[in-house]
């Protein structure tokens, strides 16, 4: 892997780095509350790779790629607010997306006992984002269902056995015809069987309805678990670039899930760790069939993530990393002059 990546996790507000010409940062909002999961992992071995790929661009910079990640709901960690171009993940996590209706620690429920000290700050930054022109945050599962009671665009709604409990493996999602007309989002219709289904990684205890129809302006619907009327939210952009890809964007699935073979690998190395029980990596384990099934829907599966989410934190990262090397090349002729 690249020598030009390394990792962070600050333990308190004093522990957050600095701004450092040395790097260039992304900032992952962890939202898993300590538990054990393969997301947050997922998306740093998917930054660490990015930054491999980048390595000559780095170079030109002479600068490292600093993934900081920031332990939300315990610690009550979020980033300042963004200046200039600036890469944001959001991951998934426990429990009820209302940290006051967290009431419980009970594995089996997904809840959690938080306090919700934290969801202000957070929703502030969500505002700076939103307001901040060359800034990007691509969210997935829970940060999903957090961005639309910020934006007050849909309501979480517990998946009860009427609608067959958690939605739990390789499902389908539909785009919505304003993801058929969008810049971005048309280039994955062409490339779907049917210009509209795409299979996902689902791990969804929560429904996230419409609170009303049309949205509001800016505010882009691009996929439903289905075609039903009613149907829950799984897909929405909230600010668009100028050239018209995403810029604040989140899915309810697990986009950032690898192929089948990372997955193993990632799994078995927290085995391994001693970090997760026997239990724990069996019952993830299972994923991994079931990636491995059918090799066409596989195919799908990494293309809908990489138009999700993969794709669009690679051309952050550019951005970022190009960004830094005009900053730099601006400092070199100031100081000439």
């Amino acid at each position: 892997m690249s020598a030009r990546f390394t990792f962070v996790r600050p333990e308190s507000r004093e522990e957050i780095p600095k701004p450092d010409p040395a790097f260039v940062d992304v900032h992952v909002l962890d939202m898993n509350h300590a538990w054990h999961n393969a997301g947050h992992d997922s998306i740093v071995w998917l930054v660490r790779r990015l930054a491999k790929d980048e390595e000559a661009r780095l170079a030109r910079t002479g600068a490292t790629v600093r993934l900081i990640s920031y332990d939300v709901r315990r610690r009550t960690l979020v980033p300042d607010a963004p200046r200039g171009v600036a890469v944001y993940v959001g991951t998934g996590g426990p429990g009820h997306l209302d940290p006051r209706l967290n009431l419980r620690d009970d594995v089996d429920a997904g809840e959690i006992l938080e306090s919700p000290s934290w969801e202000a700050p957070l929703f502030a930054f969500y505002d700076a984002v939103k307001n901040a022109d060359r800034a990007m945050f691509y969210g997935v599962c829970h940060s999903f269902g957090l961005l639309c009671r910020w934006s007050g665009v849909a309501r979480p709604s517990r998946r009860t056995s009427d609608k067959g409990g958690p939605s739990i493996g390789i499902v389908e999602n539909v785009l919505t015809p304003e993801a058929l007309s969008h810049p971005w989002f048309a280039k994955l219709a062409a490339q779907l069987p049917d210009g509209r289904r795409l299979p996902i990684v689902d791990s969804r205890h929560y429904d996230l309805l419409p609170v009303s129809e049309p949205f509001p302006p800016g505010v882009t619907p691009i996929a439903y678990e289905s075609t039903e009327a009613g149907a829950a939210l799984t897909m929405i952009e909230f600010a668009r670039k100028p050239d018209g890809t995403p810029r604040m964007f989140a899915v309810n699935h697990h986009p950032e899930i690898a192929d089948a073979t990372e997955l193993g690998a990632l799994l078995k190395q927290k085995l391994d760790s001693g970090e997760v029980s026997r239990e724990w990596y069996e019952s993830r384990a299972k994923l991994i069939g079931a990636l491995q099934e059918r090799s066409d829907r596989e195919e799908l599966r990494l293309l809908a993530a990489g138009y999700s989410f993969r794709f669009l934190l690679r051309d952050g990262l550019r951005e970022a990393i190009d960004a830094a090397t005009g900053s730099r090349r601006g400092s070199t002729i100031s100081t000439a002059l």
